[in-house]
């Protein structure tokens, strides 16, 4: 069994300590601890988090692996920080059988990288018509407790009803895009005052809103877990807020660039900007940030969408929507809610760990940097500055918003159940 000691390293932010791992498992935290046997890894000035979780990834395989594959994906993960990820279901075929999440999971545990979770289809193929196998997905070999049509918004209200209904018996969760689609037909960017001038179609804050309304009313009707997706809009978050006071089990996501970027860089034209949900105004920029300090908005998911160059470099109109994100997300929050005073590393550790590890049920993840816990950890340089490259990227595409922009913070140690995945910035 290998050792490893992490000398020197910030816990949570915190005042430096020593972190030994001793095969799987935290052994001890501390001071001046034995270094003996032990690959020393030199932490001073550096922050030590648990392993991130994202519970909302696109890593494309099966069917779309010129976008993405489980191990280039997971490569990406571990770059990021990411001991656990969960897979969404567009995949191809639909992740709506035990056959293809297991498929998912396996490939998952062969390279590596991160665990691999697979989130099962709310209905088949997506089309919002009939549930899928939610029961056999679960008991499957996968264990699936997430479900979704993420990228498809489960928008037939007795569909939506029966889901949550079908998950309570085991602890299941629905995670909802919330997106109506009568509203959002022909819908290119948000829907203002940047839409109007450009003559884009717009895309509604009410489209979104309406649907999460309804889904918190279903979700207190049943007393089962909703799940809302990439939340985007100030108003979706007064609405989070209020059925939370209700003791509505609601949980909710913001993605990091929904934490950052606003419609103005749609005048740009760059398809690189084009994504689902839209990007928003400053005010809900501002909104999100205040609702994911205070804890409105659960966690940071990533959204990582992966397209190929074609799928990107084209007109506005013809362009998928998405943007990659694992390997920036940890920075752009630093940049957001930390260099800002908006949250400190434990809040970080919190929203990026311990709650996307806990809504999803990510057994051995999200726990405490203490002793005895599996040692899924991650090391950021938060004094680090630099300009994105997508050329150094370990995902198989490079459609990011962030290229040339400097941002904050550096991953440069990943460790999954004591192994290294990240060394010194470099793949193991």
């Amino acid at each position: 069994m290998s050792k490893t000691l992490i000398r020197g390293a910030k816990v949570l932010g915190g005042r430096a300590q020593d972190v030994l791992v001793d095969g799987e498992t935290i052994a001890a935290v501390g001071t001046g601890l034995d270094a003996e046997g032990a690959t020393v890894v030199e932490a001073e000035g550096r922050v030590l988090l648990p392993g991130l979780v994202d519970l909302h990834t696109h890593l494309r395989e099966p069917g779309r692996e010129d976008s993405e594959t489980v191990l280039t994906g997971t490569r990406a993960a571990a770059s990021g920080g990411y001991t656990s990820v969960f897979a969404m279901a567009n995949t191809s075929p639909v992740a709506d059988t035990a056959g293809v999440v297991e498929q998912v999971h396996r490939l998952g545990r062969e390279h590596g990288y991160c665990d691999v979770q697979p989130i099962g289809a709310v209905t088949v193929g997506l089309e919002g018509k009939r549930l899928a196998e939610l029961g056999a997905m679960h008991e499957s070999a996968a264990g699936v407790t997430v479900f979704s049509d993420d990228g498809k918004c489960v928008d037939d209200p007795v569909i939506m009803r029966r889901a949550l209904e079908y998950v309570k018996a085991f602890g299941g969760v629905i995670a909802q895009h919330a997106q109506e689609p009568r509203l959002t037909e022909g819908a290119q960017m948000n829907e203002g005052a940047v839409s109007a001038e450009l003559g884009l179609g717009g895309w509604p804050a009410v489209a979104e809103e309406s649907i999460i309304a309804r889904d918190v009313l279903l979700a207190e009707h049943v007393g089962s877990r909703v799940h809302i997706c990439h939340l985007s809009t100030a108003g979706s978050v007064e609405i989070v807020r209020w059925a939370k006071s209700r003791g509505i089990d609601v949980t909710a996501e913001v993605t990091p660039h929904h934490l950052l970027l606003t419609d103005e860089l749609v005048r740009t034209y760059d398809p690189v900007y084009k994504v689902n949900p839209p990007l928003r105004t400053e005010r809900d920029v501002m909104a999100l940030r205040e609702a994911l300090a205070d804890g409105t908005i659960d966690i940071v998911a990533t959204d990582h969408a992966p397209h190929p160059h074609e799928d990107k470099d084209c007109e506005w109109a013809a362009a998928a929507m998405g943007m990659v994100g694992l390997e920036t997300a940890l920075s752009v929050v630093q940049h957001t809610m930390v260099d800002t005073g908006l949250l400190d590393w434990a809040g970080v550790a919190d929203r990026m760990s311990h709650a996307p590890a806990r809504i999803g049920r990510a057994t051995g993840h999200g726990r405490p940097v203490s002793v005895g816990e599996p040692a899924n950890l991650v090391l950021v340089d938060p004094a680090y500055r630099g300009a994105v490259d997508p050329a150094g990227f370990a995902s198989r595409s490079r459609n990011t918003p962030y290229e040339g922009r400097e941002l904050p913070g550096r991953v440069t140690h990943t460790f999954l159940r004591g192994r290294a995945t990240l060394m010194d910035g470099k793949l193991a």
